[in-house]
Formats: C-alpha cells, sequence, structure tokens
C-alpha cells in the first residue's frame, strides 16, 4: 500500500509528527488522503521528499503526479493522485495549519520514531 511506503519513507529521513488524514468521506476534498510530516531544516524537508519519491518509485513503480515547493524547501508537495504528501518546516506547518482546515477528516497520528 502507498501509504505504508510513504510513511516509511519519512520515518527512515527522521521525519516526525505525521499524522494521515482520510479525506475519502469530505466533500469537496481535493483526493482521498493527505500525509503530512515535519522536517527540521529545509534540507531535511527536501531529503525527506526525496526519499518519498525514490522509495515510493522503487517498491510500488508509481510516480508522483506532479511536485512542487523544491524551491524554498518550506513546504513540499507531492501528488500521487488519490495521496498527497506535504512535508513542512515546523512553522510553515503551524501557519498553514493544514490539519485545522481539514479538521473533518479522520485523522491518524504516527508515533515518533526515534
Amino acid at each position: 500500500m502507498i501509504k505504508d511506503n510513504i510513511i516509511s519513507a519519512i520515518q527512515d529521513k527522521k521525519g516526525f509528527d505525521i499524522s494521515v488524514l482520510d479525506l475519502s468521506n469530505v466533500d469537496g476534498a481535493p483526493t482521498g488522503q493527505f500525509i503530512i510530516c515535519t522536517g527540521k531544516s529545509t534540507t531535511q524537508v527536501s531529503s525527506i521528499a526525496d526519499n518519498v519519491r525514490e522509495e515510493v518509485q522503487k517498491q510500488t513503480g508509481e510516480k508522483p503526479i506532479n511536485y512542487d515547493g523544491y524551491r524554498n524547501s518550506q513546504w513540499i508537495v507531492i501528488d500521487y493522485g488519490d495521496t498527497m504528501v506535504h512535508v513542512f518546516l515546523p512553522e510553515t506547518r503551524s501557519f498553514y495549519r493544514i490539519e485545522e482546515l481539514w479538521s473533518d477528516a479522520e485523522t491518524t497520528l504516527i508515533p515518533n520514531v526515534d
């Protein structure tokens, strides 16, 4: 399942505060699910996003439909159609509060890996 590959790839690069938002029953949602995480620096945000793209392709053969945000690496989004991955810097995640925007979605918090 692509979700498990994405979460594993995030954890491999020490991404933290991973949330999975199930948007499948939310009217007007742009996708089926969001997977959201945080990196401590722009370098780590880029590294997490790169690893997600590489590992998902290696494990499933899927390439993203699109991705954006590498220019400043404060918020990188990777679009797999039914799944969108958001990799944030802490302050950018706090500013946009994407979980609050989609608060009617069922949210699963993934424990941080040390």
